[in-house]
């Protein structure tokens, strides 16, 4: 199934219709701030392998990302982070990066890889926003990918439909995508260290 939405006012029917598909442990495709996402909910242990199965992927040694709808909801996944990077994450956030955190024990075990963090993400799209928002909880995330090394990421939604209409249950169209991916913030070791260059520049 495709649904179209509008980022500047999501329809809320479809939203909810969305989150239903969530919470009975359903896959869902959606824009972001950068490249198109494929999700589930955090708590849903079936709805987790199977994304890591479509990714080829332990989902214990996955670096899957949690989407958040805003600042305030990350401190109940996380451990406390300090001044300085909460400081960088509000000038950041809404926005195009992800930030890997140290994960606390609200984290499911499935998720829970060695190094015990996580990557979080609140995107500048409000589709996906709204989700979160409707479904009371993150949204485990990983990037949409594309065979073709050139392309990289798929941006067209009727595309990404056409290879995905039968391994999820709905894509979410929010219009085309774009080809370069968040870039990777991690803040466990004490400095703030970019470990990948994306669309985000940092505002320290």
């Amino acid at each position: 199934m495709i649904i179209r939405l509008y980022e500047e006012n999501p329809a809320p029917k479809s939203i909810k219709q969305i989150v239903d598909v969530l919470k009975e442990g359903g896959l869902v495709i959606y824009p972001t701030d950068t490249v198109y996402g494929l999700g589930c909910d955090i708590f849903h242990h079936k709805a987790v392998e199977k994304l890591a199965k479509i990714k080829g992927l332990d989902a214990k040694k996955a670096n899957f990302s949690f989407i958040c709808e805003d600042l305030s909801t990350v401190s109940e996944y996380t451990n406390p982070i300090s001044n300085h990077v909460f400081k960088i994450m509000k000038r950041n956030l809404p926005g195009p990066f992800t930030f890997i955190l140290e994960a606390n024990n609200n984290v499911p075990k499935i998720l829970k890889n060695k190094k015990k963090t996580i990557g979080i993400r609140v995107p500048d799209n409000s589709i996906i926003r709204e989700i979160v928002k409707e479904l009371g909880n993150p949204v485990l995330t990983t990037s949409i990918r594309d065979e073709d090394d050139i392309i990289e990421y798929t941006t067209d939604p009727e595309l990404i439909h056409e290879k995905y209409a039968d391994i999820v249950d709905i894509v979410v169209d929010g219009g085309y995508g774009n080809t370069t991916a968040s870039t990777i913030v991690d803040c466990t070791g004490g400095d703030i260290e970019i470990v990948r260059d994306g669309v985000g520049e940092l505002i320290y």
